[in-house]
């Protein structure tokens, strides 16, 4: 039965319990229902599901007040999910980097409190000094508030400037009153102290991992684009770091990132970037040119854009014939064969074409090939021709540097 669930029928019964949970429901009550009706869930469905409550009316203070519960009763889900696969000097890996120093840190406090000395006023120093170092999270914290969330904001999801703000803030304020029970607390006040505000302050700090990492970073990988992370990343010097040292110069990082991010061609500094490496204008027409076959692209809208200029042409091709229609490219007799490929390549139905002829005493092998994008959307068609006398008479092998002719 949850195998069958669609994703609109998933998201309204986590809508349902998220409901019921703020009506009292409790979180065992909650996860067995869970674990029973849906199963499986991702962290970009728990997102949606919140930014749609906000929409619905529920507030953002009330599903703050709450998101902590929300996150332990997906707890079980998202750790079946699969990791992002971010790169070194993405914006995501880099907070990632941060938070295991967070987590090095929360862990030190916790043994630093776990193993307090009689001399109450050393241990009180050096407990001090590690919030202190801990305050520092809040460049993180600011780093995530200002540039990735506005750009969520721009696709529409308000919800963790709304909510994961606030949950922030709650953390500064348990920061501030750890930092200011310290200054004056005396030994015997120290459970009531810990109790109070640091051993909350040190769930919060780990909670707020745990959702940013399997909520806020998985949502945002899928929903910024490659540019939008560019200008994350060159925009992140302005707030800066904390607990780690950027690998390189941030000009160096952002090359990368576009490299690795890159989806389509770009054009940059008389080149164009591929998603399989960069090639200079000239390269790329000296290549198009030197490859032993002939190329004439048509466009989505039948107009003939470009063609090889190879030095041995099989069939004349003009200048004056770009921007022309290619059905008045032929004559008029072959007229519906043109039409039948073009039309069964704009209705997907099929991919390639092939034939070979003799032509003026060569053998010649003609495909047309649908270009699509990775989407498969119609882009145009691609007419190659080759000689293929040579070809049709090998046999056998010959290697590499073998001089035979």
């Amino acid at each position: 039965m949850v195998q069958s669930l669609d994703r609109q029928m998933k998201k309204e019964i986590m809508k349902d319990l998220i409901r019921k949970l703020h009506q009292g429901l409790s979180v065992e009550a909650a996860k067995e229902r869970f674990e029973k009706e849906v199963g499986t869930v991702t962290s970009t469905e728990i997102a949606d599901i919140e930014q749609g409550l906000i929409n619905e009316g529920l507030s953002p203070e009330e599903i703050k007040k709450f998101c902590n519960v929300h996150a332990l009763l997906f707890q079980s889900a998202l750790a079946k999910a699969p990791t992002d696969d971010t790169f070194p000097g993405h914006p995501v890996y880099l907070f990632k980097l941060e938070n295991r120093e967070i987590e090095k840190l929360v862990s030190t406090i916790k043994e630093t409190i776990s193993k307090q000395r009689r001399d109450f006023t050393a241990f009180k120093t050096t407990l001090e000094g590690l919030l202190l170092r801990l305050k520092e999270i809040e460049t993180h914290y600011e780093r995530k508030e200002q540039l990735l969330f506005p750009f969520l904001e721009r696709h529409g999801f308000m919800g963790p400037s709304k909510v994961m703000w606030g949950k922030d803030n709650e953390i500064r304020d348990l920061l501030r009153a750890a930092l200011a029970d310290c200054d004056d607390m005396k030994a015997e006040e120290f459970e009531a102290c810990a109790r109070k505000t640091l051993d909350p302050l040190l769930e919060e700090v780990s909670g707020m991992i745990f959702k940013e990492e399997n909520i806020l970073f998985p949502t945002s990988l899928e929903k910024l684009t490659a540019d939008e992370w560019v200008d994350i990343l060159r925009e992140s010097d302005d707030v800066g770091y904390v607990f780690i040292t950027k690998p390189e110069e941030t000009e160096v990082l952002v090359r990368k990132l576009k490299a690795a991010l890159l989806e389509e061609p770009i054009s940059q500094d008389n080149a164009v970037a591929f998603p399989s490496g960069t090639l200079r204008l000239k390269e790329l027409m000296h290549i198009l040119n030197t490859l032993p076959i002939d190329m004439t692209f048509v466009d989505s809208e039948d107009m003939v854009r470009y063609f090889s200029e190879g030095k041995a042409r099989l069939f004349r091709r003009t200048r004056s014939v770009l921007g022309r229609k290619v059905q008045n490219c032929h004559p008029p007799q072959s007229l519906d064969v043109v039409e039948k490929i073009l039309t069964s390549f704009k209705e997907g139905t099929k991919d390639t074409y092939d034939f070979w002829i003799n032509f003026r005493g060569k053998y010649v092998y003609i495909q047309y090939l649908a270009v699509r994008d990775e989407k498969g959307q119609y882009l145009g068609s691609i007419e190659v021709t080759q000689e293929i006398s040579k070809i049709s008479k090998l046999e056998g092998e010959k290697r590499l540097l073998d001089e035979r002719a």
